[in-house]
């Protein structure tokens, strides 16, 4: 039949091309919840006390062992577009809260679970849609209502949200020793109750024990001084910090020059020795007594600045040279002519041989540096990640000033208090609010798993717990004991709970909102040469869904 006959009797008609994948309705919405319980599937594991570790190799064999949901994520190489939708649940979660990754993702899986039992019921998707909104705010809202107001200057109470923290990662087994720092290094960078963490700088050293780990107030620069008969150390000292190499300026052009006469090979070695004399001499004029130097300092000026008494370091990182700025009080020097006393900062600078460490420190310092140690690399970095997280916690905890108590404790109440709340809503957005309800509980069922406990007994218990009025009951994972977990010292911010619950639903309701997917070829974000994608190649393309070309 011609395309003209076939308009003619109203048959719409779509041309794709040959490379084209379509899939539509129910098929579309099975294939995007699967992919985003994949995801979820990957780290659920990794949650709580007892959550077990991923080790991640890429392409070029370089091992990553951690248990972090947002690491995990990032490091996979995953290869779909549902399932990348989802990451971003986890890097939401890790900018806005700073933990709380793996809940976030766990029951983003969990809703679109039971979102699926919900779609083959007949239930339309945009009745979920709204249910799960409507849950979410009420969520949000009883949240609040069961977190507690705290006393911001409560050092033991923050030392416990940071140990909640990092309970379960790998700096669990040094958590007293690594919170009291935490919580030192946010104190030390809060200004009126603001905590701005820009100035807490961690740096990671290899070879000694976590628990070595220190707080050090200012900045740690793994360097050595550019010259042997440099002093090491310098107390109260007047410090420069330059952007500019002290080393023979080069022309912006090829030159040639013909030399006829050795005396005028001389004359050109005198000039360049005069010029670093020179740049010298107008360092010595600013009266400093260390310098910090982005760029290169060359052998003869280094040999000059010896000569002078000056400790100086070359090539500090642009980071390095930023904090060091906050660090000290001091300006950064981009042009030698222009420098002047009133640039420089002043601070004691000392010298840790055995670890070949400058640490600098300021009069008032803001900037502060915690120093992990771990005995090797793979073991420092995890230690890194788990400190990065609590940092997160405890500045967030301080800055919102609210808590709930963990192990599940939060996450059984919601649920209990939507279920109520579910009565109240009429139509089928009823039953969207009691699936949200069930998805919460997920947190406490995978505690429980996690730790080789029974789920279904310990959910039973918690439920009775709370129905007797316990708002606090949550899951010892250690006795597997159900107890007030806020006592035990189980302590989570609110606002990451109310984040996951936020980043959780909207991630799900965009998900659902979807019927149909086209692509202008294999339905993979990855265009290289690897069309498998995915972890194991079970999350890349789309599978035998085949082609779609021609007229549809």
């Amino acid at each position: 039949m011609s395309q003209r006959g076939q308009r003619m009797q109203g048959q719409p008609m779509i041309v794709m091309s040959e490379e084209s994948q379509r899939v539509k309705d129910k098929d579309a919405q099975e294939h995007n919840i699967s992919a985003a319980r994949a995801v979820a599937d990957a780290v659920r594991s990794t949650l709580g006390p007892k959550g077990m570790d991923k080790m991640l190799v890429d392409s070029m064999g370089d091992v990553t062992i951690t248990n972090d949901g947002v690491t995990i994520l990032k490091e996979m190489d995953i290869d779909n577009p549902t399932a990348e939708m989802i990451i971003e649940v986890a890097e939401t979660q890790e900018d806005e809260a700073g933990d709380g990754t793996t809940t976030a993702v766990a029951v983003t899986g969990e809703l679109l679970k039971n979102a699926e039992d919900l779609l083959e019921q007949d239930i339309h998707p945009t009745a979920i849609i709204k249910g799960f909104h409507l849950a979410s705010e009420k969520a949000r809202e009883e949240i609040d209502n069961v977190a507690e107001d705290i006393d911001t200057d409560d050092e033991e109470l923050l030392r416990k949200v940071a140990e909640t923290s990092m309970t379960g990662k790998g700096a669990e087994l040094n958590k007293e020793a690594l919170s009291e720092i935490i919580v030192n290094a946010v104190q030390q960078v809060t200004v009126e109750g603001t905590v701005d963490l820009e100035y807490v700088k961690t740096e990671t050293q290899t070879g000694r024990a976590a628990g070595e780990s220190e707080l050090l107030k200012g900045a740690v620069i793994s360097k050595d001084p550019v010259h042997d008969n440099m002093p090491k150390s310098a107390e109260d000292a007047d410090i420069l910090l330059l952007n500019e190499a002290v080393e023979i300026e080069e022309t912006d052009v090829d030159t040639s020059v013909n030399i006829e006469d050795p005396d005028q090979l001389q004359n050109f070695l005198d000039q360049e020795e005069q010029q670093l004399r020179e740049k010298v001499d107008k360092i010595v004029e600013t009266g400093a007594d260390v310098v910090f130097c982005q760029k290169g300092i060359d052998d003869m000026a280094q040999h000059y600045l010896a000569k002078e008494g000056i400790l100086a370091v070359r090539r500090v990182k642009k980071s390095d040279i930023g904090f060091l700025k906050e660090v000290l009080g001091a300006s950064v020097v981009s042009d030698l002519d222009s420098a002047s006393a009133d640039d420089l900062g002043t601070g004691d600078v000392t010298r840790d041989e055995g670890d070949e460490l400058f640490y600098v420190e300021g009069e008032d310092s803001h900037g502060v540096t915690l120093l992990l140690r771990g005995s090797t690399d793979h073991v420092v970095d995890e230690l890194e990640r788990g400190v990065t997280d609590a940092l997160d916690v405890v500045a967030q905890t301080v800055s919102d000033g609210r808590v709930v108590s963990g192990g599940g404790a939060i996450e059984v109440e919601v649920a209990s208090r939507l279920r109520d709340y579910a009565d109240s809503v009429s139509g089928r957005e009823q039953l969207a609010v009691e699936a949200f309800a069930d998805s919460l509980e997920l947190v406490p069922r995978v505690l429980a798993e996690n730790a080789g406990l029974d789920s279904i007994d310990t959910l039973v218990d918690l439920r009775s717990a709370h129905e007797n009025g316990d708002e606090r009951a949550g899951l010892n994972v250690h006795s597997g004991e159900v107890e007030d977990t806020l006592d035990a010292g189980v302590v989570e911010p609110a606002h990451a709970k109310e984040q996951a619950v936020s980043s959780a639903t909207e991630a799900a309701n965009l998900v659902l909102k979807i019927d149909d997917i086209i692509s202008a070829g294999d339905l993979s974000t990855d265009k290289g040469d690897d069309e498998a994608g995915g972890p194991g190649g079970g999350m890349g393309g789309m599978g035998g869904m085949g082609g779609m070309g021609g007229a549809m």
